[in-house]
């Protein structure tokens, strides 16, 4: 028996008996566990085993539903929003840890609803932490929208005097793009193609080159800006994504927001702050507001559906 062999078995025995449930925010898809007592321990094989597509649930990412006290990181969380009584353990497909999920923030706390472990009438508002600080999350009629935060660009002296600060090489375009890196919690490098067909043709089966590579890696977006650009005062895009740990997603909310944030600093001060992403798995929205603080939020949303509850074999 190989060693690959080996190790998936070991993990299918460690899942074994363990429920879940199985969601996605268009079309980015995750296996949620939920772990009141904070006893559940999820080793990357454990989860690289669930998520594969062939032998396991298949799935974009795990999400382990833990209350914030049991992780140390919650704990450094509650200290400044004691209302952050769940934290979001998210996990990449391949069973690396992420700082936080966009599409995924919307899932989790649809998760916690449907499972009684909140109470969340619509219009209101939850606090969730995640190791990309706390997120508030709103329930809306269609779906939930997320104050991401803050967002920052990830070189900033190189975009203020380039508007782009690397270079990006993916199968199926001919030369190397500009790229511009930008932080939403979590690393993303956007790059603007020209029309749909080119955007099509771009293969990301592998993980794109990005030079100079962000510390922690990132997440690659390949972006077209619709023409007109704007529809009803409302900025139109069309992406596609390379997550890292994962590979090539229907949806990426973390990404639609940087996409939303690069192509808007691209336009030009004439750019709106309502953006429409669309992505393989359906439509996302964005929105900038000032934060309390003065600095500029980003405000994601979009749905959450849950498929399916089970218990691994």
């Amino acid at each position: 028996m190989s060693t690959h062999t080996q190790a998936a078995a070991a993990a299918r025995t460690r899942l074994s008996g363990l429920s879940f449930t199985k969601g996605h925010g268009t079309g980015n898809d995750f296996i949620l566990v939920a772990d009141r007592d904070g006893t559940v321990d999820l080793t990357a094989a454990d989860v690289a085993a669930a998520c594969d597509r062939h032998r396991g649930i298949g799935a974009d990412g795990l999400i382990r539903a833990v209350p914030s006290s049991f992780l140390p990181e919650g704990r450094a969380l509650l200290q400044q929003a004691p209302d952050a009584e769940w934290f979001m353990d998210y996990r990449n497909g391949d069973g690396s840890v992420s700082e936080m999920c966009g599409n995924g923030v919307r899932v989790f706390v649809h998760f916690l609803v449907s499972h009684g472990l909140i109470d969340l009438a619509e219009g209101a508002t939850v606090a969730v932490g995640t190791r990309g600080g706390v997120k508030i999350v709103e329930r809306s009629a269609d779906g939930y929208s997320v104050d991401m935060g803050p967002w920052e660009f990830i070189y900033p002296d190189a975009a203020a005097a380039r508007a782009t600060d690397s270079l990006v090489e993916a199968d199926g375009l001919q030369v190397a793009r500009p790229g511009l890196s930008v932080s939403m919690g979590n690393p993303h490098t956007v790059v603007a193609l020209a029309e749909i067909a080119e955007l099509r043709a771009t293969r990301l089966f592998d993980a794109p080159s990005v030079d100079p590579l962000p510390p922690n890696g990132t997440n690659v977006e390949f972006v077209v800006p619709h023409d007109p650009l704007m529809h009803d005062g409302v900025g139109q895009v069309s992406m596609r994504v390379h997550e890292r740990g994962v590979g090539e997603t229907l949806s990426c909310g973390t990404g639609a927001c940087a996409a939303a944030v690069a192509t808007r600093f691209w336009a030009g001060e004439d750019a709106p702050d309502v953006w429409s992403v669309t992505v393989p798995g359906g439509v996302v929205g964005v929105r900038f507001r000032l934060g309390a603080g003065g600095d500029e939020h980003v405000h994601l949303s979009g749905p959450a559906v849950l498929v399916a509850s089970g218990t691994f074999a």
